[in-house]
């Protein structure tokens, strides 16, 4: 299998029937003739793609991960004690002292 995707990410030379038979195999997939077909033709035209892609100059080009920076624009953590508290606090369906009471999850 590592020889045949050498074969076919080094040389892209033609794909046969058979090497796509033999993947599917491999893959544990059942192909019809008309599929194997149908991916010899598609893996072929995605190989002549890569072959055009490897002919660009990329030397002077920065390795990136996203075509568009990403910035975190992070806010300063702090806290902050809050006026109407027992307001908040009293909407709740229970509460204990300055916090809400919830029904007990896990059991013992």
């Amino acid at each position: 299998m590592v020889k045949l995707i050498k074969r076919l990410f080094i040389k892209m030379s033609r794909i046969t029937r058979e090497e796509v038979s033999k993947v599917a195999k491999l893959a544990k997939l059942k192909l019809n003739d008309k599929q194997i077909e149908n991916h010899s033709i598609q893996i072929e035209k995605i190989l002549d793609y890569i072959n055009q892609l490897e002919k660009i100059d990329t030397n002077n080009v920065p390795c990136t991960t996203r075509a568009i920076e990403v910035i975190n624009n992070f806010r300063s953590d702090t806290t902050e004690k809050y006026k109407n508290r027992d307001d908040i606090l009293d909407l709740a369906p229970s509460r204990e002292d300055d916090f809400f009471k919830v029904p007990k999850i896990i059991k013992e």
